[in-house]
């Protein structure tokens, strides 16, 4: 798809094309830097998060990130084992896993973060940048529909194909 949306093209459909094209943009972006675009996603989060001095649960951090905690265990043992982050027993509960990042993934991640801000930028340009009141707005939008629960099986009969 390039230019404008199909005609009759539904807000779900462009949103799936966004987050594909978005998505493709970051892999692409932090390759140089040996990351991927789901790698980028946890050791970005868990930059931010060790900041505010949370040292996240892989659980918490699937949380946060949307991602399943089964992939964020996978892509933890192998940043883990890129000497990008540490994984260790959380002594409240032996059954969680604590992350942190180690001085190597927070200098990656530093990097990673100038790179991909720099697409967001690209991104929102026509909206007038990221600091613009239109991308204000599709921020509050975005999140708004984030919250909005979505539960399949009360879809009804469309989601089977009656009707």
């Amino acid at each position: 798809m390039s230019g404008t949306a199909p005609e009759g093209a539904t807000p779900g459909f462009l949103v799936w094309r966004l987050s594909m094209k978005w998505r493709v943009a970051v892999d692409r972006a932090v390759a140089p830097l040996g990351l991927t675009h789901a790698q980028y996603a946890l050791v970005a989060s868990l930059y931010g998060m060790q900041r505010s001095g949370e040292r996240p649960s892989q659980r918490r951090l699937a949380d946060h990130t949307g991602l399943e905690p089964l992939y964020v265990s996978k892509l933890a043992r192998g940043l883990e084992s890129a000497g990008l982050l540490e994984r260790a027993r959380d002594p409240r509960d032996p059954r969680a896993v604590q992350l942190a990042l180690t001085e190597e993934g927070r200098a990656a991640t530093r990097r990673a973060i100038g790179v991909v801000q720099g697409l967001l930028a690209q991104l929102l340009e026509p909206l007038g940048g990221p600091d613009g009141a239109r991308a204000r707005e599709l921020t509050r939008d975005l999140t708004a529909l984030l919250d909005t629960p979505l539960d399949p099986a009360a879809a009804g009969p469309r989601a089977s194909g009656e009707e």
